[in-house]
């Protein structure tokens, strides 16, 4: 049985979080909810089937490290750049007001100054993926709002590490001595942090480009996503073992980085299937942690602890980005958002009990803490809108808060082009000579490079994954032209799903794929044995002398043939209407 550990704790844990996370839905809860309960279920501190808790916390690891490697491949440095001013001193805040909360909190249980001060640091840091992913289910991540959050994650992901290397000093020495490990530890901290940027900057302009170009050329995606899972957790494990980072932002550079090159799109679309089991272990690992007999023993530094998160932090957040002028909002969604705590919390606590500074009690309370917190967030972010609304109305008469950035350009009929070749090139050509704005989405990484070069906007990638026609900016476009040779079923699915009101062109290659093109979704297809037909006819016809009336007359019908022949219903009877003389 020891030989099938792995495969034991992943079947059981995905079977948990699959049938718990269900129930879940099904009483209008966040699948999340059912998630950590499911990791309760199949913890050590329950009866019945107890997974392996070791090989659970590292497939949750592996999770953290794709889920920030997928969000830095979908986020820009000059989005990150754009929001400094907001995150900046939003982060140092709230990490100061939850630190203090917590320090309070503890001295208020007779603990010790080291213990109060390292419990409320357990406080400081809400979880990354926790906020990235409710943010991602109510599509806020490409918002504002979204945007503010990554960077204030950022900034707290850099305090993290800081925080992981001066913890032991707080295991008793004496002040003079913890003064200069302090400083000399922050120094050689700020250090390899330095030089974890400047080797992902060197690395990340020629290496990066130059290794996926060579295997994109191979046109092989087992070799491509291979290529990309080696980067990002290379990258992770090279941040954590060379210079002292976390394993997350390491991940999260890498992402930067891969995202800055033509392959970002595409990086994102087929190299990261497994991000959201991974993410959804990571829960139930969190989950496994909770101790249910220690409860009630714990419930009132749990309910102190729940006090601080709710109301430090997001009061904190909620109070600098209206004095920095963002809209009520973006402020509301962020510092609700913030309301919550998880892996960074247990790692604090985890070393403090190792350094003997923390009481045991802490942990659980902790650990409670994050499940309640964890489960109420997505709750609590749906009241963002009244209380968004309702600050709007009383921010209104002092001067109404907006978004910082240039005014919003007025955008033109967007179409999307799927596939280049022959047929993709000249509707490209059409419509860029008609005035609409073409954006061309292809497989081939030199036909994008040429296209980009001659100042066509143009996607690297396989249309039918979502993050590539998001990227095209399906929600937003008119239309989309499937040109491909292969039957784009999936890519009219997955566009219409994005976008409900876009009109669907596709191409088709046998009148007996039309059928089923247009039951995906599309608007109109365009049959390549249906206008031979049409062609050839119009060719014999004149040259045997029709008028154009005739020629009208019989295009009419041999259009209403060929959707007869499609649809399935019986063909017209084949009289001519009307003799060609």
């Amino acid at each position: 049985m020891h030989e099938l550990g792995i495969v034991l704790t992943l079947a059981s844990a995905l079977t948990a979080a699959l049938l718990l996370g269900l129930l879940a839905q099904k009483l209008r809860l966040s699948p999340i909810v059912g998630y950590l309960l499911a990791g309760v279920a199949v913890g050590p501190f329950t009866p019945g089937l107890t997974v392996h808790t070791g090989i659970a916390s590292q497939f949750a690891e592996l999770g953290v490290i794709l889920i920030m490697f997928g969000v830095g491949l979908n986020l820009h440095v000059r989005e990150l750049l754009a929001v400094k001013s907001v995150a900046l001193p939003g982060a140092v805040g709230g990490i100061a007001a939850a630190t203090g909360a917590g320090f309070l909190t503890a001295r208020a249980f007779g603990w010790s100054l080291g213990a109060s001060l390292l419990y409320g640091l357990a406080l400081a840091a809400a979880s990354t993926v926790v906020l990235l992913r409710i943010f991602a289910d109510r599509d806020l991540l490409q918002t504002p709002a979204g945007h503010v959050a990554v960077g204030w994650l950022l900034v707290e992901d850099l305090f993290v590490v800081l925080v992981v290397v001066l913890v032991p000093l707080f295991a008793g020495r004496g002040a003079s001595a913890s003064v200069g490990r302090l400083a000399s530890s922050v120094a050689i901290a700020l250090g390899k942090l330095a030089g974890l940027l400047i080797v992902t900057w060197l690395v990340g302009r020629r290496v990066i480009p130059a290794v996926l170009g060579v295997i994109a050329r191979t046109r092989s995606r087992e070799l491509f996503t291979l290529a990309v899972l080696v980067l990002a957790l290379g990258l992770a494990v090279g941040s954590a073992e060379l210079f002292g980072a976390s394993m997350a932002l390491g991940a999260f550079l890498a992402g930067l980085v891969v995202g800055q090159t033509d392959f970002g799109s595409r990086a994102a679309s087929e190299a990261l299937p497994m991000r959201d089991a991974f993410a959804v272990v990571f829960f139930v690992a969190t989950g496994m942690l909770l101790d249910p007999t220690q409860i009630v023993e714990s419930l009132p530094l749990t309910l102190a602890t729940l006090g601080a998160i709710w109301i430090a932090k997001p009061l904190v957040a909620l109070f600098v980005m209206l004095a920095l002028r963002r809209s009520a909002s973006t402020a509301t969604h962020v510092a609700l958002g913030l309301g919550q705590i998880g892996e960074f919390s247990f790692v604090v606590a985890s070393l403090g009990a190792q350094l003997g500074v923390l009481p045991a009690r802490a942990s659980q309370s902790l650990v409670a803490a994050s499940v309640v917190s964890i489960t109420v967030n997505p709750l609590l972010l749906g009241l963002a809108a009244p209380i968004s609304r309702a600050l709007g109305r009383w921010l209104r008469p002092r001067g109404e808060a907006r978004e910082l950035g240039p005014p919003a350009k007025e955008p033109g009929y967007r179409v999307i082009v799927v596939g280049y070749g022959p047929v993709g090139q000249s509707l490209t050509r059409l419509l860029s000579e008609n005035g609409l704005e073409p954006t061309v989405v292809e497989l081939n990484h030199e036909t994008v490079a040429s296209l980009r070069a001659r100042g066509i906007e143009a996607v690297y990638g396989d249309a039918s994954q979502r993050e590539i026609l998001e990227r095209a900016g399906v929600a937003t476009a008119g239309s989309i032209l499937c040109t491909s040779s292969s039957p784009p079923g999936a890519v009219i699915q997955m566009a219409k799903h994005l976008n409900p009101a876009l009109v669907v062109l596709s191409r088709a290659n046998y009148l007996r794929e039309v059928p089923a093109l247009t039951l995906a979704g599309a608007t109109e297809v365009v049959s390549a044995e249906g206008e031979v037909a049409l062609a050839m006819v119009e060719r014999l016809l004149t040259r045997l002398g029709a008028t154009g009336e005739q020629l009208d007359r019989e295009r009419d019908r041999v259009r209403r043939e060929v959707a007869a022949m499609t649809s399935g219903t019986k063909p017209p009877s084949p009289r001519s209407s009307g003799r060609v003389p």
